[in-house]
């Protein structure tokens, strides 16, 4: 059996593992960073890079953006907007429109768009091995706590493996093996979706400036049907509920996608010639909002293992790069006073969540109000020229400035 005794353990080298790990190698603290999988891999998601993510690859490298998201046209994708199609079918084109005075974010996208076995696969190849002990194909089954220390047992490639870690980070999703030792793999129906996906090729009607399209389908409130534009004519299509909704009205999400494709009239013609590339992948996604705690006595959680998907969007990548961020400048500070205990991270959870404040407030909103206000609802906004005036020309332009120009700031105290 192979030991390791180190500092710091991140189990998990998703975004926001990795995320973790490029600021704690920054920052020059050695630590051990696990995956179960071998990258690069795939991970059923729905693809969108958000300002969020764009936000925190800046910060790791200013020139990241431009060299390896918007010079690669063949596994990234770059959107300038959103198109809303609401319940009666109305479609809402939203894109940032282009300014004339040479404005340097003129050209800067809203999204990206780019298959998760890309993306994670570029964030793992920027974990610097000087300082991260990154260990691929490497599944933790163990987890046992011996004073102040973390007793970690699992196996490799090469066979098995015991780590001895100070402080343990969990960014293993949402089946965390982290979550698992704690107890706390618990689902909230109420703070939880359901989604499917599904890559296509030949989908017709997308958008020459790539947008996002969310559908609002008839009588299935609290859910929106997506298709995000790859390179080469190929999209990331699927679909996604409330679980509480779900399993109210007793909906099958699966047996609702398809049949949204094949019979729903905005989207059976578009899917006629289009051809499946690969079968249905379904997973669950704990949102912002629920109260599983973020941290504890020598251990804390990332991403989806912190329930941090937005709640509104569904949108998990740059929600959980920020908390890889924001995990780093704590990790860093109880490096330097030698302190991993609980009181270090007091303000952790209040610092991953204050940017998800209003969308939980809406969330909490929408999910106790009946089925058919909600889809009133959306059929309203959508329609407010008032509410499309702003995203387009006020909301969308801050986002790029603030993805581009501002630094994340984290408060300790």
């Amino acid at each position: 059996m192979e030991k390791i005794k180190t500092l710091i353990c991140i189990i998990g080298a998703g975004p926001s593992g990795a995320t973790c790990s490029i600021f704690l190698s920054k920052m020059g603290i050695a630590h051990v960073i696990v995956d179960a999988a071998v990258f690069p891999r795939d991970k059923i998601c729905g693809d969108g890079i958000d300002l969020n993510a764009v936000r925190i690859l800046n910060h790791i490298d200013p020139d990241l953006v431009e060299t390896e998201l918007a010079a690669d046209n063949i596994n990234f994708s770059a959107s300038q907007g959103i198109r809303f199609i609401s319940p009666n079918g109305r479609q809402f084109d939203i894109l940032r429109p282009l300014q004339t005075e040479g404005n340097r974010y003129d050209d800067k996208p809203i999204y990206y768009v780019s298959k998760r076995i890309y993306f994670d696969a570029l964030l793992v190849s920027k974990i610097d091995p000087k300082t991260a002990d990154l260990r691929l194909s490497t599944r933790i089954d163990q987890i046992r706590r011996n004073g102040n220390l973390w007793n970690l047992e699992g196996s490799s490639a090469a066979g098995k493996i015991e780590i001895e870690a100070g402080f343990l980070i969990g960014a293993d999703g949402d089946h965390s093996v982290v979550l698992r030792h704690l107890g706390m793999r618990k689902i909230d129906r109420v703070n939880y979706g359901s989604a499917v996906r599904q890559y296509w090729n030949g989908v017709e009607g997308l958008h020459k400036d790539n947008l996002l399209e969310v559908y609002f389908p008839k009588k299935l409130p609290l859910s929106y049907f997506w298709i995000f534009p790859l390179p080469n004519g190929k999209a990331n299509v699927g679909y996604g509920m409330i679980s509480k909704v779900a399993i109210k009205k007793n909906i099958n999400i699966r047996k609702t996608f398809e049949g949204l494709i094949k019979t729903d009239p905005l989207l059976a013609a578009r899917f006629k010639n289009a051809e499946p590339e690969d079968s249905i992948k379904g997973w669950g996604a704990p949102m912002s909002g629920n109260k599983r705690p973020a941290h504890g006595d020598g251990w804390l959680l990332l991403g989806d293992a912190a329930s941090m998907i937005c709640p509104t969007s569904g949108e998990g990548i740059g929600s959980g790069m920020i908390t890889g961020f924001i995990a780093a400048k704590f990790i860093q500070r109880a490096v330097h006073e030698n302190d991993f205990s609980q009181k270090m991270f007091t303000h952790y959870s209040r610092e991953i969540h204050k940017r998800m404040r209003a969308e939980e407030k809406i969330f909490r909103f929408i999910s106790f109000i009946p089925g058919w206000l909600f889809l009133r609802g959306v059929n309203l906004v959508l329609t407010n020229r008032f509410f499309k005036n702003w995203l387009s020309k006020k909301g969308m332009r801050s986002w790029v400035i603030t993805a581009y120009d501002k630094e994340l700031e984290v408060n300790l105290n």
